[in-house]
């Protein structure tokens, strides 16, 4: 900030940034550079105020932008992407709000008016973003909460404060829901340290003297193990919230057979199988031998495989990754927030950092949550396949880290004169109904794919360039594409929905899985033929071209 008259905000990449190169690239693509200074002005033009909203967005958009949405960013200066995800969306508001909360403590009377009516802007937008882009969760208010409103009763009694009561949502199970108004940056739930369950307060077990002499075993297996015999310990300082559990969470590892064989012809098919194979594994390795040397510290009748199964899927669908003050960053169980559901548009961002200043875990707003709606938070930038395998759901909305991977060789492809090689070392694609540039070129496909492609068949050639070589390249690598999709939806068998009504949970699961995949590959498909379409017609009008010349 600048203290004269008229005073600026400076966007600054940080140079730390994993993706500094890819993102400085695509700054400079629009007209940016990666340190842009942007000035207020307090008597300018009408609407001076929204164009100066817009840059800062747009600069803030880009930083705040993950390895996935960086990937599918456009890096043509004609494309104009104004959204690339709704966590990028309220990442890159909530920075702004930020930066001029930081500025308000310190600036000068002058300024100080200016910066309010920045900062109201920005609340605006937040708001207006959250009510168009969330799915709005139906309250069930025939189900009683009695067991989970007397878990919450507990927490009070031991430090936690909260904003939220907990209801069924329709189609979602358990959930939290605001007490009253919660605007941007209200604390709607806060947990002390001393109810989080963390490897600390295994320390002082006898299991925990035990398992820590066995080489390779982790803390998160640790824990595991311990809450699989304290579900049952009626002393339990955590018993009130272990009886509120479910008795079975419903996750991709507990699929039946059914449901895993409709997964045929997926990704997902294989990552269940190796889960599984892999806690299978994990479990064979641990019992029954801790059982039969530590028989009063491993009951069998506690540790066997359904129960350790149970215990998996708690960790999976409940833990969270918490840094706590002393720098370390430990897998946790925390009763009440386990309540909050998942949302791709979610009113908490960052929950993940102890305050050294109260020793507790807040759950800060980044959009408002009005009395009676449901409050989300985002678990994380998961694909769908993710969130079916170890949480049990799948999320609504179009999901834009639903990707189907590509295994591609960038090994024979060599750098030639200013052409250099991808610096992308993956490829993938998503569904192409969620890129804005369907252009020739385009064609709503990720460009690092595409760029891949060309040089894989014509190194040596220009792309993006109406030449008939050029366009020859496009024609081969869409149509190259396109028989890829268009083979996947081939082994992914259409469905019949005739008989959903009977289907059980996971198989119902299993199926909407499958149509996403299949609906992904079709979007695929449908834009390489609609490609291939834009190029002929190009390519029929240089061929003329060159027969008039």
């Amino acid at each position: 900030m600048d203290y004269d008259e008229e005073c600026s905000i400076v966007l600054e990449l940080s140079e730390k940034d994993p993706f500094f190169d890819k993102k400085k690239k695509l700054l400079q693509s629009k007209g940016f550079s990666p340190k842009e200074r942007i000035y207020l002005k307090s008597c300018s033009k009408p609407g001076w105020m929204n164009a100066t909203v817009e840059v800062l967005l747009q600069i803030a958009r880009i930083i705040q932008l993950n390895e996935l949405e960086l990937y599918f960013a456009e890096d043509d200066v004609c494309a104009s992407v104004e959204f690339y995800s709704s966590r990028n969306e309220l990442e890159a508001l909530n920075s702004i709000v930020l930066f001029t909360d930081i500025s308000l403590s310190i600036c000068s009377d002058l300024h100080t008016n200016l910066l309010q009516r920045l900062r109201q802007t920005i609340l605006d937008l937040i708001s207006d973003f959250g009510d168009k882009n969330s799915v709005k969760g139906t309250v069930e208010k025939e189900h009683r909460c009695d067991q989970e409103e007397g878990l919450i009763e507990w927490g009070e009694n031991n430090g936690v404060t909260t904003q939220l009561k907990i209801a069924y949502i329709e189609g979602a199970g358990r959930g939290a829901i605001a007490r009253k108004d919660l605007k941007v940056g209200d604390i709607a739930l806060e947990i002390p340290v001393s109810i989080i369950i963390s490897e600390e307060l295994l320390r002082e077990t006898d299991m925990y003297g035990i398992l820590k002499e066995i080489d390779g075993i982790s803390s998160e297996t640790i824990l595991l193990l311990w809450s699989m015999k304290e579900k049952y310990n009626c002393d339990s300082k955590f018993k009130i919230y272990f009886d509120t559990l479910p008795e079975k969470f419903n996750t991709g590892l507990s699929f039946s057979i059914e449901a895993i064989t409709m997964l045929d012809g997926t990704l997902l098919l294989e990552e269940i199988m190796q889960a599984r194979q892999h806690l299978h594994a994990q479990y064979d390795e641990l019992f029954p031998v801790l059982s039969n040397n530590f028989p009063d510290i491993f009951p069998p009748e506690l540790y066997t495989w359904e129960k350790f199964l149970w215990a998996c899927e708690l960790w999976y669908t409940n833990s969270m990754k918490i840094m706590y003050s002393d720098g370390k960053l430990r897998t946790c169980l925390i009763p009440i927030a386990g309540f909050l559901n998942h949302s791709l548009c979610p009113h908490v961002l960052h929950y993940g950092k102890v305050d050294p200043a109260t020793n507790s875990l807040k759950f800060c707003l980044s959009r408002p949550c009005r009395y009676g709606e449901e409050c989300c938070l985002s678990y994380g930038s998961f694909s769908s396949s993710h969130l079916l395998t170890f949480y049990g759901f799948l999320p609504q909305g179009d999901n834009p880290y639903d990707v189907i991977p590509l295994d591609i060789d960038d090994s024979d492809v060599d750098s030639i004169e200013d052409i250099p090689v991808s610096s992308w070392t993956t490829h993938m694609v998503r569904g192409t109904w969620l890129s804005k540039n369907h252009n020739i070129f385009y064609y709503g496909l990720p460009s690092p794919l595409l760029d891949n492609l060309r040089r894989s068949r014509s190194p040596m050639l220009r792309t993006k360039t109406f030449l008939q070589g050029s366009l020859e390249t496009e024609l081969e690598v869409l149509d190259n594409l396109k028989n890829i999709f268009d083979d996947m939806m081939h082994c992914m068998d259409e469905i019949d929905l005739d008989d959903r009504e009977n289907c059980s949970w996971d198989e119902n699961l299993a199926m909407d899985f499958k149509n996403l995949q299949r609906r992904i590959a079709h979007s695929v498909s449908t834009s390489c033929q609609t490609g291939m379409e834009m190029l002929k017609n190009e390519l029929y009008k240089c061929m003329a071209e060159d027969i008039q010349g």
